[in-house]
Formats: C-alpha cells, sequence, structure tokens
C-alpha cells in the first residue's frame, strides 16, 4: 500500500527501453507512493528486465519489439484499467523524473483530471535546445487548447481513470504525450500543473528531434 494512504487505487506506469543502469532505482523509489507499478518493456535488448524480476508490486509487461513511447504507455493504461486502478502516474524510467514528486502531482489530481509536472519554473539544467523546444510546443498548445500548458513535453503526471477510458491516443512516438493533452483538453478534461524539477545527465536522449517535430506539426493540425 502507498504511505500516502488515500483511498483510490494508485498505479505508476514506466514504459523502459535498454535501461539497465537506471530501472532498478526508479521502480524502487516509486513503490513507495504507489500501489503497484505497471512496467512496460519495449523491446529491450538489454539486461532492463532482470533488474526488476525480483521487486515486488510490480507488473512487467513485454512488447516484442521497440514500439515506442506512446505505444507502451498505452499498454500500460489498458492493463491499468483492466486491474480498475483510479489513478495512473506516469514516469521516465531514465531517473530524469523525481517520484518524490509524486505526492505533488496526487495531491492536485483532487483538483484536476491530468495534473503534469512543470520545470519551467527552473531552466538551468535544461539543455537549451529542449528549452526552446518545450516552449515553442507549450505556447502552440495552449492556443490549440484554450488552457494554459506551460510544460507540454513532460511525462511526468497523474491522470484519471476517467481520463484514460476516453482518450485514446493514436501516435506510438513521444508526440502521443501531446496528443493526450489534445485530446483531455477538446472532451473537457481540466489539466493543471505541478512545479517539479528535471534531472539532465549524461543518458542519451532517444528522441529524434526532425521525427519528433514532424509527429508533433501532423498532432497539432489533425
Amino acid at each position: 500500500m502507498n504511505k500516502l494512504k488515500v483511498k483510490n487505487k494508485i498505479c505508476a506506469v514506466i514504459p523502459f527501453y535498454n535501461e539497465e543502469k537506471t530501472i532498478n532505482e526508479i521502480i524502487n523509489r516509486t513503490i513507495q507512493y504507489v500501489d503497484k507499478i505497471i512496467a512496460v518493456n519495449d523491446g529491450s535488448t538489454d539486461n532492463s528486465k532482470q533488474k526488476i524480476n525480483d521487486i515486488q508490486n510490480i507488473v512487467v509487461i513485454d512488447l516484442e519489439k521497440n514500439y515506442g513511447k506512446g505505444f507502451a504507455l498505452n499498454k500500460g493504461f489498458e492493463k491499468a484499467l483492466a486491474l480498475e486502478y483510479d489513478t495512473v502516474v506516469t514516469l521516465d524510467s531514465d531517473l530524469q523524473h523525481d517520484p518524490d514528486f509524486i505526492p505533488e502531482l496526487l495531491k492536485e489530481i483532487e483538483t484536476y483530471d491530468i495534473v503534469i509536472g512543470n520545470r519551467m519554473n527552473n531552466l538551468s539544467a535544461m539543455p537549451f535546445q529542449r528549452r526552446m523546444s518545450n516552449k515553442i510546443t507549450s505556447f502552440l498548445l495552449s492556443v490549440k487548447t484554450g488552457q494554459k500548458i506551460p510544460d507540454s513535453q513532460n511525462g511526468f503526471r497523474a491522470i484519471r481513470s476517467d481520463v484514460l477510458r476516453i482518450v485514446k491516443t493514436r501516435n506510438h512516438g513521444y508526440e502521443a504525450e501531446s496528443e493526450q493533452i489534445i485530446l483531455a483538453a477538446r472532451n473537457g478534461f481540466k489539466i493543471g500543473f505541478v512545479n517539479t524539477s528535471t534531472v539532465y545527465g549524461s543518458e542519451k536522449s532517444k528522441i529524434r528531434p526532425i521525427k519528433a517535430i514532424i509527429g508533433f506539426i501532423r498532432t497539432l493540425f489533425s
């Protein structure tokens, strides 16, 4: 049972692809705050899965190949709904998202339907390219949705199950997170934000800039 002692059933969905250096730590730190973790192995070719085999309260979904983050998240959401969880927390497996902010997300989910971490109040650690990309996409999504979206690219979120039953993203890549925001706003769901930190280490980003931009533009105008 999560140490927040709330009535709602809470799980975390964590997709991972070749994260054997960090997956064990992110799972063990996250499990303190949720009832169960649904870890989605997005076709890893390293020892990531073996690193978490002995951890309790975890369900591992194995995908036969690397489909992309959006696809992996959807598989995790489907499992969370099948297990009847009320709230789903999503975070990355590379330790860029600090699980200690989960209580802040869950506090705000009592007011909003989706709560997203906001890194934009502390940009010192964010690489310049990501900073500019995020500002541009966040501005465009704010115009598109009619809601203030300060950090559209942050995958650190808490989401009510009511949202996941209605909002079904079609994109398989990172643009699925922008698509989720657009579809949620279109269906009248309230989106809130909580200030969080993000750690950028020496890891190599799996985002392919050109492909991500094309995917975002396609999603924005769909």
